[in-house]
């Protein structure tokens, strides 16, 4: 990959990265609740899934996927089923005061959440299929190629979910109290509801 078509990807993934979408909305609800230190924990598991998107659409799963009107149907199923569910707990989520929500202990599970948000999301791995290719230069090594487009939309994601998160901390520091605690938690419960329905929506567009 020339330098001019890394530089291309590269603002292509800027843009997309900043686009809100589900990641986001759970990197600020991490970092409200737990801190940036338990966000990091929920990117880190976006990442993962990220690269195996990146995976699928080197292997040409991705294209299958595509092409494929009940698996693409029962994947968009899944992740929206899983954000509405996420919304619905962070609704109903206790009261907790920042001091004791920046506490290590509830950070089980959180990577596991990142990581399913994203690989349930069918419509990002048809995206990827569609902006991967073009910056792919077929007279050179595929395998390096990838692993540069991974690489970039991962550190790239990494440090705007970054700033999701930590913009999201710092405001959680000033909740303290109950009542602004439960209009937290139902503001990022009702957006991850709401990302949820928008998932289920039938369009394949991103």
């Amino acid at each position: 990959m020339s330098l001019a078509l890394w530089s291309g990807f590269l603002l292509a993934a800027i843009l997309i990265a900043v686009t809100p979408g589900p990641g986001a909305v759970i990197s600020m609800s991490a970092g409200s609740r737990h801190g940036y230190r338990g966000a990091l924990t929920v990117i880190f598991g976006l990442q993962a899934a990220l690269v195996a998107h990146v995976a699928i659409v080197a292997l040409g799963l991705g294209a299958l996927l595509a092409a494929s009107e009940p698996a693409f149907s029962l994947l968009r199923f899944i992740g929206a089923s899983l954000l509405v569910w996420l919304g619905i707990r962070k609704w109903r989520a206790p009261v907790v005061p920042a001091a004791a929500a920046a506490s290590p202990a509830p950070h089980d599970g959180l990577f596991l959440q990142g990581l399913l948000v994203n690989l349930t999301n069918p419509k990002a791995i048809v995206f990827l299929c569609a902006l991967v290719p073009p910056f792919i230069d077929p007279e050179r090594a595929q395998l390096p190629q990838y692993l540069i487009i991974a690489a970039t939309l991962c550190l790239t994601d990494i440090v705007v979910m970054s700033g999701y998160a930590l913009a999201a901390a710092r405001l959680g520091r000033w909740l303290h109290d109950p009542q602004a605690i439960r209009l937290r938690n139902r503001v990022f419960g009702g957006l991850l509801a709401s990302a949820g329905a928008l998932l289920a929506f039938p369009s394949r567009s991103s």
